[in-house]
């Protein structure tokens, strides 16, 4: 054998020992925690689609009932201005008076107002006609009972107590 080829042989068998002992001091442990890691984010990236698929359809939910309430969400944020409710509705009584009343069951997230009216009619139609109109005004009203109604001569005096709800961001 001659030298070349025997250095050619003891340096092959030096690159082979440095292939196996990289191999497993360096591939064979980066390749198990590679696996794992790979698992790992494997298991996440379904989790991520699943948690995407679920926001997802909510949101086309949330934009689907926001198309369909977008009066009464317009509604809730619209500050009530009792000026203009009396201007709005004045013309269905003869006297409207609104005045706010402070109690301490609120929540804040809406006002009590009393409201006195005087109507020159003969039964309550033009009331209920009134609360008709209040159900598609631009504010959120809740008329509470009791409503009382008082003769006297030809009018129907009418007194109750009304609740606007406004939510805490509108403008005041």
């Amino acid at each position: 054998m001659n030298r070349q080829t025997l250095y050619m042989v003891i340096l092959s068998f030096i690159l082979l020992v440095v292939v196996v002992v990289f191999s497993f001091l360096l591939l064979i442990p980066k390749g198990k925690e590679y696996r794992s890691l790979r698992l790992e984010s494997k298991k996440e990236f379904q989790q991520l689609e699943l948690t995407q698929n679920k926001f997802d359809i909510t949101h086309n939910r949330l934009k689907e009932i926001q198309t369909q309430n977008s009066h009464t969400i317009t509604a809730f944020n619209t500050h009530f201005n009792s000026d203009q409710f009396e201007r709005i509705y004045k013309k269905e009584f003869t006297d409207l008076y609104l005045t706010e009343v402070t109690t301490f069951d609120t929540n804040g997230t809406f006002k009590v107002y009393e409201v006195n009216a005087t109507s020159k009619i003969t039964s309550p139609q033009s009331f209920y006609t009134f609360l008709e109109n209040i159900n598609k005004s631009k504010w959120i009203i809740g008329v509470n009972f009791p409503i009382h109604f008082e003769r006297d001569g030809d009018k129907i005096r009418s007194s109750f107590t009304m609740r606007v709800h406004n939510s805490k961001e509108s403008k005041e």
